[in-house]
């Protein structure tokens, strides 16, 4: 079976976008941020989006942008931290693509959301401390649905080239 998209899921501050805009790169496939795409067909911005519909809305949003995107080949996707864990969006994503969880430990992810933290709805205005328990919280409630991704890969992993050979190892064993 050959892989003709990919889902990278995990946590926010995981690195799906980077990872997934440099193994676009290094594939030679188009890279898709799913908040990105879900911004340009709404026209307004996600934080927008969670101010004025709510998160209902939102995640009715990412189903539909996940099934879209699905259609799609040779395209990597970095989902929201968020997307597996509503509308059954882990199975289809499964279904329609080969899917990697980007795995960080909570203290790794509160590191590099700090700096970031405004810019994100979920977690804008809150302290160190109160990041670092939110993580630990939804964390918990998310990881059996990141788990369920085919493929888990560590996020301090550096460069494409061990994810290229994760995706290769992968459709090889499909084939036999």
């Amino acid at each position: 079976m050959r892989v003709e998209r990919i889902f990278l899921v995990g946590f926010m501050g995981s690195g799906k976008s980077t990872v997934g805009r440099n193994l676009a790169r290094a594939m030679a496939w188009k890279f898709i941020d799913l908040d990105d795409y879900i911004q340009q067909q709404e026209g307004i911005t996600i934080t927008q989006i969670f101010a004025q519909h709510g998160e209902k809305a939102f995640r009715e949003m990412e189903k539909n942008a996940i099934s879209e995107v699905s259609l799609l080949k040779n395209v990597i996707i970095a989902t929201g931290g968020g997307a597996p864990c509503f509308h059954n969006n882990m199975s289809f994503m499964k279904e329609h693509g080969l899917t990697i969880y980007l795995f960080l430990n909570a203290e790794g992810l509160c590191e590099r959301l700090m700096p970031a933290r405004n810019s994100r709805p979920l977690i804008a205005n809150k302290n160190k401390s109160e990041l670092l328990a939110f993580i630990r919280e939804k964390i918990t409630e998310r990881e059996p649905y990141y788990s369920k991704a085919h493929i888990t890969a560590d996020a301090t992993t550096v460069g494409t080239e061990p994810y290229v050979n994760i995706i290769r190892l992968y459709q090889s064993q499909q084939q036999q």
